[in-house]
């Protein structure tokens, strides 16, 4: 019981750290000599230093003897700094105990292979499913070569996102979007479509938390037709904007963009549409494990129809809006329900006066 309880703090630790690691996977460590913990880390902003480090860096000599528990597979290779393997050997722990394996091909049992030659016991699994589940972007990013998606949708409560001349502000209460704004701290990214960024004019910051920390604001604009004196426009240089574009951009669209500060990533088209799994894919590649979309409904119906969406969050308000008012999804192409995607609840709350509902790909099952 007490590895697990032990692991369910290392998880909490790691859990920390989400949306502020990439490319890194956010892991948490936890040092425990004669059931005391005697050193805690998470992985650091930015990916380094490695939970492992920052724990055994706080146990100090106390480490000898001890048991360190991490969420996943201790690094082996020597990248920006020293493999994990090394200090953990180094530091004298009798144990190791890790949730998961690494999939990355430089560590995949290596790491554990590496402890065991050592002379450090390794056990593994230890609540496995709740760090698979954590470390699911991470895990995506290696095997599928894409960050994990959420999807948010917050509607009335007859399913409508905005009014007929797209007044959406605010469907929902204060508590609702105060939860939305930690979702996207916990995101190392947020999404909206160029319709979203046209007509809302949003910011899309991380605000009213105390958190300095911001995400990667994303824009997908096909032919970037984006207004120039937005407050995207105007704060490209103070937060990340990155703008996901075809080749139907012109070249002075993109030097306007790119002498406003923002990052420009070309994506391949498909069918007169910009192709979605490319630009995932070129987001992974770019460190991305984790991104928080809000919308608007024509990308949200993409990504569903493209099967590029993990998760659902949802927002439900005591609102009516009526059938004048705009959809919160746009066409799914679907003439057979039994085709239609499926997916499991996972959460269900009350939050204010509103609901909230979190459901997960089935494909996790």
């Amino acid at each position: 019981m007490s590895d697990a309880r032990f692991m369910t703090l290392a998880l909490s630790m790691g859990r920390r750290g989400m949306g502020r690691t990439w490319p890194n996977p956010s892991v948490g460590c936890v040092v425990v000599k004669d059931n005391q913990i005697v050193g805690a880390g998470t992985t650091a902003d930015g990916g380094r230093p490695h939970a492992e480090v920052v724990a055994l860096s706080q146990a100090g000599a106390k480490a000898h003897g001890a048991t360190a528990y991490v969420t996943l597979e201790p690094c082996v290779h020597t990248g920006k700094s020293p493999p994990c393997t090394e200090a953990l050997i180094k530091s004298g722990v009798a144990r190791v105990v890790a949730a998961v394996g690494d999939p990355d091909p430089r560590v995949n049992g290596k790491g554990f292979r590496a402890l065991k030659a050592g002379g450090v016991e390794v056990v593994t699994g230890v609540m496995a499913g709740q760090a698979a589940c954590d470390h699911r972007g991470y895990f995506l990013k290696n095997s599928q070569y894409r960050p994990f998606l959420t999807l948010k949708i917050a509607t009335s409560f007859d399913g409508r996102t905005a009014t007929a001349s797209g007044q959406s502000k605010w469907i929902t209460d204060a508590p609702a979007r105060r939860l939305v704004h930690m979702m996207r701290s916990r995101h190392d990214a947020v999404m909206v479509g160029g319709g979203t960024a046209r007509l809302d004019d949003p910011s899309l910051t991380v605000r009213n938390l105390g958190i300095e920390h911001q995400t990667v604001r994303i824009v997908v604009s096909r032919f970037l037709n984006l207004p120039d004196d937005s407050v995207l426009a105007r704060t490209a240089r103070q937060t990340p904007l990155w703008l996901c574009h075809g080749n139907a951009a012109t070249s002075s669209q993109i030097q306007k963009w790119q002498d406003n500060g923002a990052k420009l990533i070309i994506c391949k088209d498909s069918h007169s549409l910009l192709d979605l799994n490319d630009m995932m894919a070129r987001l992974a590649s770019l460190g991305l494990t984790r991104v928080f979309c809000e919308g608007g409904g024509a990308l949200a119906a993409s990504l569903i129809k493209s099967d590029l969406v993990d998760e659902l969050i949802g927002f439900g308000a005591g609102v009516l809006i009526g059938a004048e008012g705009q959809h919160s999804m746009g066409d799914l192409e679907l003439d057979d329900l039994v085709k239609a995607q499926r997916w499991s609840l996972e959460d269900l709350q009350k939050i204010g006066p509103d609901i909230f509902h979190k459901w997960s790909h089935r494909r996790f099952e």
